[in-house]
């Protein structure tokens, strides 16, 4: 990506968590960026291009981190450690990101649809994992739909605490620890 196109991704992730997606007009991209309109088009021919860009690509960044992570793992009950860590540090790292699919993830208008399909498959992600020690009898026998689904609200929860509490940057650790003592030891097999 170019310094001009990572510019206006950057930016447009910004104001879209902000002031959300219908209140942020082309006009404020390119002012904000520092660019004419015809440059911002030549890089996305529409504000709702830019808003997939975004979303397909955060999200594309996301499932790619988990991937690379539980490939290192030898079972399954790693993996949906190493998913939850995950999350826990997307929630800082990637906060823009995350407020603006969180927000947009409800309705029926096409960038709603296209944010819900982009959560359902980083949940299938998830789900997979989980249907593995389902299958394998590392996991309490369960949807491993609503599982995945429950792990992947970690990290909705996690960012409305961190917008609750006020602080800048969530202690992994200490968050961790408590999903460790509350969602792992439920779903152990013993």
């Amino acid at each position: 990506m170019n310094k001009t196109k990572r510019k206006i991704f950057e930016t447009s992730l910004k104001l879209f968590s902000e002031k959300g997606y219908d209140a942020t007009s082309i006009e404020e991209i390119t002012a904000t960026v520092g660019v004419a309109k015809g440059t911002l088009y030549y890089h996305f021919n529409s504000k709702e291009e830019i808003f997939n860009f975004l979303i397909e690509e955060g999200m594309k960044l996301l499932i790619n981190s988990i991937e690379i992570k539980i490939s290192k793992c030898d079972n399954v009950l790693d993996k949906i450690k190493a998913v939850s860590l995950i999350q826990l540090k997307a929630v800082y790292k990637y906060e823009n990101l995350l407020t603006i699919v969180m927000s947009q993830t409800w309705g029926n208008e096409t960038i709603n649809q296209f944010c819900r399909e982009k959560v359902l498959e980083y949940i299938s992600v998830i789900q997979s994992i989980v249907q593995e020690g389902v299958d394998n009898g590392d996991i309490v026998e369960c949807n491993a739909e609503v599982l995945a689904s429950e792990i992947f609200s970690l990290t909705c929860s996690t960012l409305i605490y961190k917008r609750k509490s006020g602080i800048e940057e969530i202690d992994v650790k200490e968050l961790y620890g408590e999903y460790e003592k509350t969602l792992f030891n439920k779903i152990i097999k013993k």
